[in-house]
């Protein structure tokens, strides 16, 4: 089974919920997607066994063989490209932006003077270990890189089927947040009892509805704010897992990179327990 643990907004307590979850279960693979800002390691302090770097194929163009007729930036979809045009007195030229390139590799497929092939770029790293007897994988995106998906789906190719997939994804709802939980048979939406908390929520929600994640609901720092989140989850039918409350315990653990689990064994039933619920929910 292949759970994500996502949320509609950053600092709802995400990576909490994913690492003390793969702490209280056993056979285990642990991928935290969250490669803009990966954190998981500082709770499950993993030894590193390997490293590959992660690339993304973009176009380079053959100047000797291109004559600027602009095919290329008419196919590209995310204005990656742009053209010069010939003149009198100049050839024209091609312009390519790396950084707005997603390696759809159009513009080389559709190139008529077959002047355009493709070259790798590299983005982040991909690194795989173990922590105690859970597998763990992580990416790191390269710091100015701005295409993180490629890299999520590069995390992802290491799923290993025959263990309970634990994946961090990143937060938000935008295009990193898809490629992290699409595969996912169960999503868990880690959110706060606040006015920013549940508009989040509802966002995250909409988009697992479109994608057919079955999902539910752990509701982080319970006892701050109000009851709203806990009536749009009782008006739309969506379960409620696992009550956290504000604790400045909790907090304590977590600004020194300790699990919750750890210091607080009484969690990892509730951890179980939550795991029960979702393996009971699916078909």
């Amino acid at each position: 089974m292949i759970i994500s643990v996502a949320s509609g907004k950053g600092g709802t307590g995400k990576t909490t919920i994913a690492v003390n979850m793969a702490l209280s279960l056993s056979n285990v693979q642990f991928l935290d997607c969250d490669v803009e800002e990966p954190n998981a390691h500082i709770f499950l302090k993993p030894e590193i066994e390997g490293r590959s770097s992660a690339f993304i194929p973009i176009p380079e163009v053959d100047e000797a063989r291109c004559n600027a007729c602009g095919k290329c930036r008419e196919v590209c979809a995310y204005h990656a490209i742009a053209v010069i045009p010939p003149s009198n007195d100049a050839k024209g030229s091609v312009l390519v932006f790396p950084h707005l390139c997603h390696g759809c590799g159009a513009c080389s497929l559709l190139c008529p003077q077959k002047a355009i092939r493709e070259v790798n770029k590299e983005i982040g790293v991909v690194e795989i270990g173990m922590s105690q007897d859970i597998q763990f994988v992580h990416g790191r995106l390269n710091v100015g890189e701005i295409m993180s998906p490629p890299l999520i789906r590069q995390v992802e190719d290491y799923i290993n089927p025959a263990k309970t997939v634990i994946i961090d994804a990143p937060p938000g709802t935008s295009c990193p947040v898809i490629a992290a939980v699409k595969k996912s048979d169960y999503c868990i939406l880690v959110t706060e009892p606040t006015p920013f908390g549940l508009n989040d929520l509802v966002l995250a929600v909409e988009v697992l509805r479109k994608l057919e994640i079955r999902f539910g609901v752990v509701i982080n720092r319970s006892d701050i704010g109000d009851d709203k989140v806990d009536k749009y989850c009782q008006d739309n039918n969506i379960s409620v897992l696992l009550r956290i409350p504000f604790d400045r315990e909790i907090a304590l653990l977590y600004s020194r990179g300790i699990s919750l689990v750890q210091e607080k064994p009484e969690y990892k039933e509730k951890f179980q327990k939550m795991f029960a619920i979702i393996t009971k929910e699916m078909p």
